[in-house]
């Protein structure tokens, strides 16, 4: 058996344990250490297991992971969210589906303070859908348009993926974030265009509410004008190159610290649940990153993904052919893998064959960011559409799923654009 043939066999492996519900770390560590082990040698695996490990969770890079997972838990547990969809209420509410925009809009603005999926759809999800759900809306729209405002999460600065794209491709994390601010906000105004023709289609999966005086949206813009400061500090201070990435995420969790602190709006019991889950979700993504890192190894060994590469030059004439695969794969991958687990796998394949092909890579990562985002809401993985179930588990899946479909529809739209117009990232 070939080496090549090897690397193959492994993948599938690997999909086969990700498809068993293995976690992501351990069934990537796992196959490389296996991979490893028998291509050349059980001590060498042990070895590279342990140097592996290490460093990961020694890396300095990595450290901003845990701050900018503090900062998204800082603002759910002091009731920041919850102002955030209250202005988007009162500046939005009155217009067709204008709860479940409001939803699009208030995801926008916490994800501009919480750089994960997973914590922008479960915030979101306890805020918006009650409210929802009170004023009649049908679960389809409640819960897709909570699932596809999740997703923002990961393309609006700070971004936890775009660190990840950013270590991995060692391109700068200011300029990663500022790429993703006008993808972020047109992908907000799509799936808002996406809940206006569905509500107009069919009014009835969305009464209309009472329109605010304009005092009370005056009044409400306070919240939102937290967020943007706070935006404005982290990723300025990132691009202006006055902090460093780590450092920007300590201003922007002792920023959110102190105001909650003075509002009055974070207790003890806030503080402790805000660092109980950073800690385990910052532990969750550095392990993957660790498990990666081994696999990673092994397939340098098997000549696997400098194959692939060496196919996808071959179509250097036509690199945008190279680059509707890549798509395709990263469509279709995302239907069975973890979304960090395939940036992880698929990054450091497909990165040097970019930039050969002479696409710019800061684009590629906002394409892989909103790629992801394709990943997080279609079945059968579709975590977000796991999030909220798991929080309203009375909610059938095949009624979540129903409801994310139009925003699938933006998601490719938003990629058409941005392969067409490429600039809207390099602003």
């Amino acid at each position: 058996m070939t080496s090549l043939t090897f690397g193959a066999i492994a993948i599938g492996s690997l999909l086969f344990l990700f498809l068993m519900k293995v976690p992501v770390g351990i069934a990537m560590g796992l196959i490389g250490f296996l991979g490893f082990g028998i291509l050349v040698s059980f001590p060498a695996a042990m070895k590279l297991l342990a140097v592996d490990f290490l460093s990961s969770f020694n890396s300095y890079t990595l450290a901003v992971i845990p701050l900018f997972v503090l900062m998204g838990q800082l603002a759910h547990n002091s009731g920041m969210s919850k102002r955030l969809y209250e202005a988007s209420y009162k500046l939005l509410g009155h217009l067709p589906g204008g709860l479940a925009i409001a939803t699009i809009w208030a995801s926008a603005g916490f994800a501009a303070i919480c750089g994960s999926t997973n914590a922008s759809t479960a915030t979101m999800a306890m805020v918006a859908l009650p409210e929802m759900r009170r004023y009649g809306y049908s679960e389809s729209l409640a819960t897709g348009s909570v699932a596809a405002g999740g997703s923002l999460g990961i393309m609006i600065p700070p971004s936890v993926i775009f660190v990840i794209y950013g270590i991995l491709t060692q391109q700068s994390i200011g300029k990663l974030f500022m790429a993703g601010v006008l993808p972020g906000l047109l992908l907000s105004a799509l799936f808002s265009l996406a809940i206006y023709i569905w509500t107009r289609l069919d009014p009835n999966i969305a009464p209309r509410s009472s329109k605010s005086t304009w005092k009370e949206k005056i009044l409400s813009l306070s919240s939102a004008l937290e967020v943007i400061m706070i935006f404005l500090l982290v990723v300025g201070g990132l691009l202006y190159g006055i902090f460093t990435p780590v450092e920007a995420g300590a201003v922007g969790t002792g920023l959110i610290g102190i105001i909650s602190l003075l509002r009055g709006n974070l207790s003890w019991d806030g503080i402790k649940r805000s660092l109980q889950e950073s800690v385990r979700i910052s532990s969750m993504i550095i392990f993957v990153v660790a498990g990666a890192t081994v696999f990673g190894h092994f397939l340098a060994i098997t000549k696997l993904p400098q194959s692939l590469q060496a196919w996808l030059l071959e179509l250097e004439s036509y690199p945008h052919l190279a680059m509707l695969f890549i798509i395709a794969v990263y469509i279709i991958g995302g239907c069975f893998v973890d979304a960090l687990a395939l940036i992880l796998l698929t990054v450091p394949i497909f990165y040097p064959a970019i930039i050969k092909l002479g696409f710019d890579p800061i684009w590629f990562g906002v394409m892989v960011v909103l790629l992801t985002q394709i990943g997080v809401i279609t079945p059968p993985v579709g975590i977000n559409a796991y999030v909220i179930k798991g929080i309203f588990p009375e909610i059938p899946m095949e009624t979540i799923f129903k409801g994310i479909t139009p925003f699938f529809i933006s998601l490719l739209l938003g990629t058409m654009l941005l392969i067409i117009f490429p600039q809207i990232t390099l602003m």
